[in-house]
């Protein structure tokens, strides 16, 4: 038992010292040893490991007496798995469908495929995965080009800055980027990246599948202390970067809707109230309002937005267009 301990312990220490090397940045070997309270036989021991089974390029600066990688693109590839990992990643295998048409699809039956091969004939698969029993109904997704899909999953990881071409949502014209990628976010399978914008000098999320012409900068950027992705995003809601304090939001959804939101969790920290006529109070707070504004319109006269105040302004302005079209259409019928 203590020895496989030591070897889940050594493996956590290899991808952290990966992390710490990648991008082209320096360690000093004492602040590796003070970091993660080992000896300097040990650390040689980690490294001797990145390079027997991992390739990996480091060497030794004399002039800086630290050591980085010759080759600042590389990073340790994901296969520190388990054979227990393997079998919990191979009965995933059957829920690709929903990823049909995008890059992700290819990618995984591929690592799902080299993953099997690995593992020992004694293994069992609940065939309840692998029949034609089961059914996934999948939203309709925007393609995203293979070379800006695998992009942006290697700029996150080398930490170098990229340049692509992206149009909003709202524009058919695409404007010039250069980006430090942070951080990709998938909701609902549809993916995104979160960084730094130059020329915004900001951080930002943009939409993979409205990213082309991505292209690799020869410098590397260096990535935040400070960085947490809970200051940007609600992960429990959706992917609109707002730094600003979250909101305290309270809805009341009709009788007939209790049961549907009662048995769900909308948000780690909710609060579910059941009234005296049946009727269910949700409270949690967020600060995704484009997000939950999009979520409460979903649900029409069935809920009732009791704060924040800046929420049921606009959803009385929304109500106010959409009635007003549909006059004028009326009208013109």
């Amino acid at each position: 038992m203590a020895e496989k301990r030591d070897d889940v312990r050594r493996t956590i220490r290899i991808i952290q010292i990966d992390e710490m090397l990648r991008g082209g940045a320096y360690v000093k070997m004492d602040d590796l040893i003070f970091k993660f309270g080992v000896n300097r036989r040990t650390i040689e021991r980690d490294f001797q490991q990145l390079r027997n089974e991992f390739d990996a390029p480091i060497e030794y600066d004399k002039t800086r007496n630290m050591y980085h990688y010759s080759d600042p693109t590389y990073s340790v590839p994901n296969v520190l798995l388990t054979e227990g990992d393997l079998f919990t990643v191979s009965t995933v295998l059957p829920l690709m469908e929903q990823y049909k048409n995008t890059p992700l699809e290819n990618n995984f039956r591929h690592i799902m495929e080299k993953l099997t091969d690995m593992l020992p004939d004694t293994v069992s698969v609940d065939t309840s995965f692998l029949n034609k029993d089961i059914s996934f109904i999948k939203d309709p997704l925007p393609e995203i080009d293979e070379g800006v899909f695998n992009g942006i999953f290697k700029a996150v990881k080398s930490r170098q800055v990229v340049h692509f071409e992206y149009r909003s949502v709202g524009s058919q014209e695409y404007k010039q980027k250069e980006f430090d990628s942070y951080h990709v976010l998938c909701q609902k399978g549809n993916w995104y990246v979160l960084g730094f914008d130059h020329e915004k000098n900001d951080i930002r999320v943009y939409a993979l599948s409205r990213i082309r012409k991505i292209k690799f900068k020869s410098e590397f950027f260096k990535f935040p202390e400070n960085f947490d992705i809970k200051n940007h995003v609600d992960l429990d809601f959706g992917i609109w970067n707002n730094p600003e304090p979250p909101s305290e939001y309270e809805l009341l959804f009709i009788p007939g809707m209790a049961n549907y939101v009662n048995e769900r969790q909308w948000h780690k920290d909710q609060q579910l109230i059941r009234q005296k006529d049946g009727s269910i109070l949700l409270k949690f707070k967020s600060n995704q309002k484009e997000m939950i504004f999009s979520w409460v319109m979903g649900f029409g006269n069935a809920v009732t937005v009791l704060n924040p105040p800046e929420l049921i302004e606009r959803i009385r302005k929304e109500v106010k267009v959409l009635a007003e079209k549909y006059d004028l259409q009326k009208g013109q019928g």
